[in-house]
């Protein structure tokens, strides 16, 4: 079976951040990582190899440091990476980012797609759904367990107020939503492995995309401004016999915080 698992980084969770000048997210000082929705979907790849043999290939666009989040997925247990490393990718929106993946992964043989529900930080989830429009295949989001019958897939998901199960034809996108499993650690070994696996680097040039039709140039929509939410004032204590701050906490209620 071949697998193919895209992913991307995205800021720590932990990382504070802080606008620049322009409005834009400074990067400086804050550490990237795999989106961890994505470690789902590597995981879940890597079993299904584990279980039906074939290749994990796992990919990743963006600027040269996709590379190491690459070599974490191939210390994980996959097998190959490639890498779309292109500057001028900033600015993409998901129409951009869609296309630009599709004609990545033209150029594998796949069996089924796997990514992450949602990206922590855009939280759009949008590309996995346009990418299986483009290649013309079936999707399915927010999976909470797969099945592999022949070349059929039950898959188990997440909907509004419970779960249901679809059967689908692979090949097939998926997205991985917590709880389908329990993403591994990159053990030493498999650390010492990954730097001997295959991490093949392609360019615009190699599939026929030009300069204009990605980042801002290409892109649908356009961001506007970036904003922090404001910043969260202290509690307010009322103090005082259980008659008076009732009737002061009631008129807080009404009069400032309009709630009421």
């Amino acid at each position: 079976m071949n697998i193919v698992v895209w992913l991307r980084q995205t800021f720590d969770t932990e990382a504070k951040i802080v606008l620049d000048s322009e409005g834009k997210i400074d990067p400086s000082g804050v550490s990237l990582i795999i989106n961890p929705y994505d470690e789902f979907a590597i995981e879940e790849g890597i079993k299904l190899k584990e279980q039906f043999g074939g290749e994990v290939t796992v990919v990743a666009l963006g600027g040269s440091h996709v590379s190491e989040a690459l070599r974490c997925a191939l210390a994980m247990g996959a097998d190959k990476a490639v890498a779309l490393q292109e500057s001028a990718l900033e600015g993409s929106d998901e129409f951009v980012t869609a296309n630009v993946l599709a004609e990545v992964i033209k150029t594998l043989p796949y069996d089924i797609i796997l990514t992450g529900r949602v990206a922590i930080d855009e939280q759009s989830s949008q590309v996995a759904i346009r990418l299986a429009e483009i290649l013309g295949v079936d999707s399915v989001s927010s999976v909470l367990s797969l099945e592999i019958n022949e070349n059929v897939a039950i898959v188990t998901h997440d909907i509004d107020g419970g779960y249901e199960v679809i059967e689908v034809t692979l090949p097939a996108v998926l997205t991985a939503q917590k709880g389908l499993n329990e993403p591994r650690y990159p053990s030493v070994a498999g650390i010492m492995k990954a730097k001997k696996k295959e991490l093949k680097i392609l360019s615009l040039a190699d599939l026929g995309i030009s300069p204009a039709a990605i980042g801002q140039t290409g892109a649908k929509m356009k961001l506007a401004s970036f904003s922090l939410p404001p910043q969260r004032q202290a509690g307010r204590r009322i103090f005082g016999e259980p008659e008076q701050t009732a009737a002061e906490l009631v008129q807080v209620l009404l009069a400032e915080a309009k709630v009421i």
